[in-house]
């Protein structure tokens, strides 16, 4: 038996899944300029870094990969050690990086988001508090 067909709806029809990432994925320009930097290209950068200790953790132990990682070990004492030599890198050099990066940007933005006035606005400003207003308005009715 055919389908009766849906009442009339008094607008366009709910976005679905699909059109709703879209519109996500399309509003993270309006992030902040970290927060897009960790949205687009951050991910991939730490996807990479969490795929190459996973990798690690795999094949020299958990407790090894971590130790490359934070540079008590030294990757040439473990095997194997083509894949230890690259974890200890991202954990030398870009780890920090990453840290250092969000950690300059969010000190920048409090110090833009406190960032002192122009002088010149400044001496304006106390120029145009300090003249002598003129003489105060009458109370008296003038009918």
């Amino acid at each position: 038996m055919p389908r009766p067909p849906a009442p009339p709806s008094g607008g366009p029809p709910p976005p679905g899944r699909r059109h709703r990432l879209r519109a996500r994925w399309a509003d993270r320009h309006a992030l902040p300029r970290f927060g897009y930097w960790l949205v687009s290209r951050g991910t991939v950068v730490l996807a990479l870094c969490t795929a190459l200790y996973l990798l690690n953790g795999l094949l020299i132990g958990w407790e090894n990969a971590y130790d490359v990682m934070a540079g008590i070990t030294s990757p040439s004492d473990v095997r194997p050690r083509w894949c230890a030599w690259p974890l200890a890198l991202t954990g030398w050099a870009v780890i920090p990086a990453i840290i250092g990066a969000a950690a300059g940007y969010v000190i920048t933005e409090q110090i833009q988001a406190h960032h002192a006035r122009e002088l010149t606005d400044v001496l304006a400003e106390l120029r145009r508090l300090a003249e002598h207003p003129g003489p105060p308005p009458s109370s008296g009715d003038s009918a």
